[in-house]
């Protein structure tokens, strides 16, 4: 999920090593843990952490379909719920069953039969305001999809483009949940003539065009609504010094859609034991309990706990949207052909 500024291991390039010394994971921009967790898990295990990133989300996962036969690492970690499908028709995984999985929470497992995919982490992908604008305007911020339709808040929106972003693709996902098959593309067309913003990624919408991000105010972002996530609040409190007592972000509890990110032992892996023990890791409290505050995502693992800056300026969404993976993956491209047309054009 993007949203996170550090990184751990190395990002040599080059190809998954045959070094059985060596595990190596292939992942989306956002991927970050503590140095203390990685470190602790190299020496438990013995194997070096090498981690090689791959741009978005979407373009990761691409890759990886592409080079799958010769795959750059042995664990794959970053593919959505909204990406899936894509990954298991094109065989991307292979089975494991990590240690500890009986401890995911149910209702974040998928692929139960063959066990190709472990939910790592969950998020709500939600429309974020900029307080002070609203505050300033005297106007109230939008709490639904239906308001931000409304004349309002017309040419305050910046939205990721469905087709290269996982956000977008997400808020589409969304709208399409909220309104259904034949009303979502109504939806669009209405938003479309409020005057929405689209951009190619989540960096550049919320750290470039919106007004509410640090980056944003830097850049002189001129949007007080972003597509982002329920936990970028908790962002502009940990990295600001001194901390303000409130967010400067909220969150609109009507606009969210639930996402899953999950990883997966690549098929073709040269590494498939120190990968299984990647895997084993990527489920443990240690490392669920570090996720929060470096990927700004909440953890899949019973009982693991959120810091007190998730708990106070991130909560999840009480009732978000969420689709079937079977739907996603039956409609998924023919939607995003039909926004890109809708929206883009």
């Amino acid at each position: 999920m993007a949203g996170t500024l550090a990184a751990c291991g190395s990002s040599d390039g080059g190809q998954g090593s045959g070094d059985s010394k060596t595990v190596t994971l292939v992942s989306h921009d956002s991927w970050a843990a503590s140095k203390g967790v990685i470190a602790a898990f190299e020496k438990q295990s013995g194997y070096k952490v090498k981690v090689l990133k791959d741009g978005d989300a979407g373009q990761a996962v691409n890759k990886a379909i592409l080079t799958k036969d010769n795959p750059q690492g042995d664990v794959f970690f970053g593919v959505d719920n909204t990406l899936l499908s894509r990954a298991l028709d094109n065989d991307l995984f292979q089975s494991y069953e990590p240690k500890g999985s009986d401890r995911i929470k149910p209702e974040y497992r998928a692929d139960q039969e063959q066990h190709r995919v472990t939910p790592v982490d969950t998020g709500d992908i939600c429309v974020n305001y900029d307080k002070k604008y609203f505050a300033d305007h005297k106007l109230e911020p939008p709490r639904s999809f239906d308001d931000l339709v409304k004349p309002q808040y017309k040419n305050l929106l910046v939205t990721e483009n469905a087709s290269t972003s996982s956000p977008g693709l997400g808020f589409l996902l969304g709208t399409a949940a909220k309104y259904g098959d034949d009303g979502w593309q109504d939806y669009w067309k209405k938003l479309k003539a409020n005057g929405v913003k689209v951009v190619d990624g989540w960096e550049q919408a919320y750290n470039e065009e919106f007004s509410g991000s640090a980056g944003g105010k830097k850049a002189k972002g001129d949007r007080p609504l972003v597509v982002s996530y329920a936990s970028s609040p908790p962002v502009e409190v940990v990295y600001t010094d001194p901390k303000p007592a409130a967010a400067p972000t909220g969150v609109a509890q009507g606009t969210c859609f639930r996402q899953v990110e999950y990883a997966g032992l690549l098929s073709n892996a040269k590494n498939t034991k120190g990968g299984k023990a990647f895997l084993d890791f990527l489920t443990s409290e240690r490392f669920q309990e570090d996720m929060p505050l470096n990927m700004y995502v909440y953890p899949v693992r019973e009982g693991a706990q959120v810091p007190p800056e998730f708990v106070k300026y991130g909560p999840q969404a009480k009732d978000p949207e969420t689709m079937d993976p079977a739907k996603i993956a039956d409609n998924r491209d023919q939607w995003v052909k039909s926004w890109t047309s809708l929206v883009l054009k």
